[in-house]
């Protein structure tokens, strides 16, 4: 699979590529990025034909969408889809603030804020930040932070504006698959239009499956996954790698060490494994993976294109390591 292969999104008239480009990174996620840094990395995706980019209004604060903005500002419009949030304005002395931003912009920090008259405001300072004309896909960010009010006024001003052709996507961005499964139940019909589902699709963890994902395939609502390297661990789970684990669970520990045995025995990375996984279900139209540098970008590009023998998801599945009802991409 090639990371420029356009796949249409959904029910909706836009086309993305099948690798999408996650931006926090570039906003300084854990550790500071540069200006020239960001803007390289962003060149080399598009390089490689990625034409999918998704950033956040909370990313750095603001400096992932300037910085995104600034990059693809000189691209022809037409021909990529951006991405962005609702659901945290960032204004001057804003309290909700979050430890994981490397040198945030002074001064300024987010405040949680999914109201009619804040979604508003929010894509209007998004537009201003990525000197942009129009926004691609916006997600509400985060429902279960509000969800009364992230279901009903956030998404009655997404509505509106795919409506009037401001948005071409209306989505949710969300880490917990329930949450973005009710909120498709209950939101006022037609409802989003894609789901970008966080750490909840992979190797490690299938509990998408048990309720969203048919959901979005009955519906037609894309779905993008992210979070497919379980945050670095199936990468390297050495104690003290940056994966987010102070301690990684026993049991967990057991299934990393099983997939990179199996991993070992079919000559397959695990990254490979992990970027490919996902696109055996039919809802899922791409995999969205963050990159803080261009040879990150290379190497998520080489994974996906990776081959994976026709045994391997079937010798995974009888390792134990994959249910029988999760779908595979070669249908093993």
């Amino acid at each position: 699979m090639r990371a420029d292969e356009p796949v249409a999104l959904g029910r909706t008239d836009l086309r993305v590529t099948r690798l999408g480009l996650g931006l926090a990174s570039l906003g300084g996620l854990f550790a500071p990025v540069s200006d020239d840094d960001a803007a390289r990395t962003i060149d080399r995706a598009w390089h490689l034909g990625v034409r999918l980019f998704d950033t956040a209004p909370v990313y750095g604060y603001g400096r992932s969408e300037r910085r995104a903005g600034a990059a693809l500002g000189r691209r022809p419009r037409a021909e990529y889809a951006l991405c962005t949030k609702v659901g945290r304005l960032i204004v001057p002395g804003g309290g909700d603030t979050q430890p994981i931003w490397a040198d945030p912009p002074p001064g300024v920090g987010p405040r949680r804020d999914y109201s009619y008259a804040g979604v508003m405001r929010s894509v209007e300072d998004s537009l201003e930040r990525l000197g942009l004309d129009r926004i691609d896909v916006l997600h509400v960010h985060d429902p279960d932070e509000d969800f009364p009010v992230a279901v009903s006024d956030a998404y009655r001003a997404l509505a509106e504006l795919r409506a009037r052709g401001a948005v071409g996507a209306v989505s949710i961005g969300v880490n917990h698959a329930p949450v973005a499964a009710r909120y498709l139940r209950e939101a006022e019909a037609p409802g989003p239009d894609c789901v970008m589902l966080a750490g909840r699709y992979n190797l490690l963890d299938q509990s998408g499956l048990d309720e969203l994902l048919p959901l979005c395939a009955a519906r037609g609502v894309a779905v993008m996954a992210a979070g497919v390297y379980q945050s670095g661990l199936l990468a390297d789970p050495r104690p003290g790698a940056p994966h987010g684990y102070a301690t990684v669970p026993a049991e967990l520990a057991r299934r990393v060490a099983g997939w990179h045995d199996v991993c070992r025995r079919w000559d397959v990375p695990p990254t490979a494994a992990a970027v490919r996984f996902p696109f055996g279900h039919p809802a899922v139209a791409s995999v969205v993976v963050g990159a803080r540098t261009p040879d990150e970008v290379d190497g998520t590009a080489r994974m996906l294109a990776h081959p994976v023998p026709a045994g391997f998801w079937a010798a995974a599945r009888a390792a134990g390591l994959l249910p029988a009802r999760v779908p595979t991409p070669d249908g093993a």
